[in-house]
């Protein structure tokens, strides 16, 4: 006989395991489902945790070699070690994936490890090393998060080619980066990579970096960015790509309809993320997705199917981690 629940959440990123631990403090019976060995989702295990981590390390490092003799303080010589970098990373992003799982067993929330799949209304299949079992639930919350787009003449391959997780995780400083999308996480990259000594080349396709944010501080932004050797191609995209053995021959297209060929070491794309609601299962139950491919909720972050709500990237409104952990 299937284990029942009173609540199971697919996916344990900020918006899932947020809805856990509240769940469970109500007095609801919760289970959360996670197809990584870690909890957090994309947000504590490659986004914005590690991003940040490398971030500070890669500043440090910079204000290393170029700044503090400014401050008085005279280095014979500064070397990166990019092994111990990466391990600095590694140890905060397990600190808090471990205290989230810690949370979990605090307010007696089961974790089940695996992939979680919608089989019927109230049922929920978890495919793992284990093999298959299913659970059922009073509600189910679809907590799934979203993957990286990638361009369909390009595609991630995980070495030249890269995804932001990728990019978390180069063994060496490349010589030679292109950035394609101009957002926050291709920026915030970019500019460890930046640091750590590559030549960066950013492509946008609109007229201003971080398009949605206020354009005086976009401005600012991309100014502060080209002062620390960041290149920056506006109005511009790329058109063509080839993986060759040792490089990626990009063919960049301005707005003007001027081509020029960019040859560098890796690409890393950033041109945005889409909800990873395909092979989730709710096609078996019917739930609707909207144009975008979002599943469409109402007021109350319910689908259209009774006992199921989905928050996070999956719905409307910005993939953001506080927006998640709110809904």
């Amino acid at each position: 006989m299937a284990d029942t629940f009173d609540l199971v959440i697919i996916g344990a990123g900020p918006g899932g395991y947020v809805c856990a631990i509240r769940a469970a403090q109500l007095g609801l019976k919760t289970a959360l489902v996670e197809k990584r060995h870690a909890l957090g989702g994309t947000c504590l295990n490659v986004g914005c945790i590690p991003s940040k981590a490398l971030l500070e390390s890669s500043e440090l490092y910079e204000t290393a070699r170029k700044h503090s003799a400014e401050h008085g303080i005279v280095l014979a010589e500064v070397a990166l070690d990019l092994e111990a970098m990466m391990a600095r990373k590694g140890g905060i992003v397990k600190e808090l994936t471990d205290g989230v799982a810690m949370l979990m067993k605090k307010n007696k929330v089961t974790v089940l490890t695996g992939r979680g799949t919608v089989i019927a209304p109230g049922k929920v299949s978890v495919s793992g090393n284990g093999g298959d079992t299913e659970i059922e639930a009073k509600s189910i919350c679809l907590a799934m998060g979203s993957e990286a787009i990638e361009l369909p003449f390009l595609p991630f391959d995980g070495d030249r080619v890269v995804s932001s997780t990728e990019a978390l995780d180069f063994s060496s400083v490349p010589k030679r980066l292109a950035v394609v999308g101009g957002g926050a996480g291709g920026l915030e990259l970019g500019s460890v990579w930046r640091r750590l000594g590559a030549e960066v080349t950013v492509i946008e396709m609109l007229p201003t970096i971080t398009p949605f944010a206020d354009k005086a501080m976009a401005k600012a932004l991309q100014r502060s960015l080209a002062d620390q050797g960041m290149e920056f191609r506006l109005e511009s995209k790329v058109t063509a790509g080839k993986v060759l053995k040792k490089s990626v021959k990009l063919t960049v297209e301005s707005a003007k309809g001027e081509a020029e060929e960019l040859s560098v070491d890796k690409v890393l794309v950033a041109v945005g993320r889409r909800p990873l609601a395909e092979g989730t299962g709710l096609e078996n139950v019917g739930v609707t997705l909207d144009e975008q491919g979002r599943v469409a909720v109402d007021g109350h972050l319910r689908t259209n199917v009774e006992g199921i709500f989905a928050i996070g990237d999956l719905v409307r409104g910005p993939m953001l981690a506080h927006k998640a952990e709110e809904e």
